[in-house]
């Protein structure tokens, strides 16, 4: 076994293809438009969760309607708290270089969650979760501002995973 086999890391540094599912690979190459359209040169948190609601998949929209928001509108504000008035910037790559520390930790996290609960690949569900629990989240200080907790919004969308995994 290599140094590799429980990383989320291929030796070029682009993420393995095999630890996430169809929905969360979508929600990656998502966070890389939200960067570059919010021109920043490497994917942080927040374009983590922008990228989450992008394209949602039933368990992430569940999550937003228990929390009583608009999806388009969630991801409209978070968008405008993050633009940066800069230049472009060039392409990004769904690439460990492009990845902000936060990001890799969120990355690594949600893979351990996954391997937890005895699943072979990242949910978007866990993304999620793991936004919202890591200490100093950009994104769950985000809602804190308006009122809604980190535990609130954990519970929310731990409430949402128990509810699929049952169907």
């Amino acid at each position: 076994m290599s140094d590799f086999d429980d990383d989320i890391f291929l030796l070029n540094g682009r993420v393995r293809p095999d630890v996430t599912d169809e929905a969360t690979a979508q929600a990656l190459r998502d966070s890389l438009a939200h960067a570059r359209s919010t021109n920043w040169d490497s994917v942080r948190t927040p374009h983590l969760f922008l990228g989450l609601l992008g394209t949602p998949d039933a368990a992430v929209y569940a999550w937003t309607n228990r929390l009583g928001a608009d999806t388009g509108r969630l991801q409209d504000q978070f968008r405008d708290l993050f633009y940066q008035d800069a230049e472009p910037v060039p392409p990004l790559l769904l690439n460990r270089e492009f990845l902000s520390d936060n990001v890799i930790r969120v990355l690594r996290d949600s893979y351990a969650r996954a391997q937890d609960y005895g699943r072979p690949c990242v949910s978007p569900m866990d993304l999620l979760i793991t936004l919202f629990t890591m200490p100093n989240s950009i994104v769950a200080e985000c809602f804190e501002r308006i009122g809604v907790t980190a535990a609130r919004l954990t519970e929310l969308a731990v409430a949402v995973e128990a509810e699929g995994s049952m169907s």
